[in-house]
């Protein structure tokens, strides 16, 4: 059983705290056979207990962590992400939201995702590559967000000392905890900075100035900056990793279509680096992206090389298509979402790549205007040379 989870999320003044035990439910099942790019995975799960969670890919915690309300919520987990089903009722935009449906790397209430290097000290950190991509709605009031939680200990239950906050959209009157502080410019990108508390922990709050529907960058970034503002010591732990939506009237829609994060370590106190294979390891690889190219349509044939040590179980390529590119159909892997930052992964035929082994995958897809190819890919969040 886990702990229930307090979480006072208003924004100014002080809220209630709703206490709820989790029941556990089954994994997801994995794929077996190839599908189209755009198609759900056939063993989606939907949670629809306050507190109900699920794996996906092996590696990720998805949490429906509805606690601020007695309305209905449920979410369906997919093969890389979730998307909210059904999201009843409302609460007052001038308090806290509904809940926060998740997609989680790391520890969270006693709950750890599978494989997980966190919680982890920050000055043993090298980098923290993260990306999402979401999917909006227009007819609720919620944010799209990261929290990310940093505390003194290494701890994988309770409340942290300190949470960051990334809004990647906001729709409706709504606003962080605390009150603004200026801006900054973190990750390549302008900021409102947002500082307060919530009775519980400290918050720091980076608002986008408008909607960012997907983005991959260092996590550290933001740790960082955290850091200089005196919220949080480089002898602190980063525990987890979460990407989703605090929605506070309606939000059946909202998707969360794919999520990657890995903590890369060092020497040094804290959590040891963890060896090749290993999410958050270190891999070593090359792809080769093959196309032909005709009006409106495209296909691919990606040939990616283990050139490390190690044999590379669960692997999952990321990389972005450019703008206009959508795929409609997939073969020998599994590739989500369609569109924008997309990963392969293994089908259960060929999720390990052997040292100086490789494997191919393709798809077909349409285009719009000139022609381009990924200018980069990441082979478990490690970078790959091209061929």
């Amino acid at each position: 059983m886990r702990t229930p989870r307090p979480r006072n999320r208003s924004l100014r003044g002080p809220l209630s705290v709703l206490v709820a035990t989790l029941a556990a439910v089954a994994a997801v099942a994995a794929l077996a056979s190839p599908v189209a790019a755009a198609a759900p995975a056939e063993a989606d799960t939907t949670l629809c207990e306050p507190f109900g969670t699920t794996t996906i890919q092996g590696r990720y915690v998805v949490q429906n962590n509805r606690w601020g309300s007695s309305a209905t919520q449920c979410v369906t987990a997919t093969d890389s992400g979730f998307r909210v089903t059904q999201a009843d009722g409302s609460v007052p935009t001038n308090g806290a939201p509904k809940s926060y449906p998740s997609v989680f790397n790391g520890c969270h209430y006693r709950t750890c995702s599978p494989g997980t290097s966190l919680p982890a000290r920050l000055d043993t950190i090298a980098e923290a590559p993260s990306s999402v991509s979401y999917g909006f709605v227009g007819n609720a009031v919620y944010n799209a967000s990261y929290d990310i939680w940093l505390d003194p200990a290494p701890r994988t239950d309770g409340v942290n000392r300190t949470e960051i906050m990334i809004w990647f959209n906001r729709v409706g009157p709504i606003q962080p905890i605390g009150s603004p502080v200026g801006t900054a410019a973190v990750g390549g990108r302008t900021w409102e900075v947002w500082s307060g508390g919530n009775g519980t922990n400290d918050v720091l709050s980076f608002v986008a100035p408008s909607a960012v529907s997907s983005w991959s960058f260092d996590v550290m970034d933001f740790v960082r900056a955290t850091v200089a503002r005196g919220l949080a010591g480089n002898d602190w732990y980063l525990t987890s990793v979460q990407a989703g939506f605090e929605p506070w009237q309606n939000g059946a829609g909202l998707a969360v279509n794919s999520f990657s994060s890995t903590v890369r370590t060092g020497s040094g106190p804290g959590t040891p680096d963890p060896g090749p294979g290993t999410p958050g390891g270190t891999e070593t690889c090359e792809v080769s992206y093959g196309t032909n190219v005709w009006q409106n349509g495209f296909t691919a044939d990606v040939t990616v090389t283990n050139t490390g040590m190690a044999p590379l179980d669960g692997w999952r390529l990321a990389f972005t298509l450019p703008s206009g590119q959508r795929i409609t159909n997939a073969w020998n892997a599994s590739v989500t979402p369609s569109a924008g930052s997309v990963t392969a992964s293994g089908l259960a035929h060929n999720a390990r790549i052997a040292p100086g082994g490789s494997l191919s995958f393709g798809f077909q897809g349409s285009h719009g205007g000139a022609f381009a190819e990924p200018d980069g890919f990441r082979l478990n969040d490690t970078a790959c040379t091209t061929a």
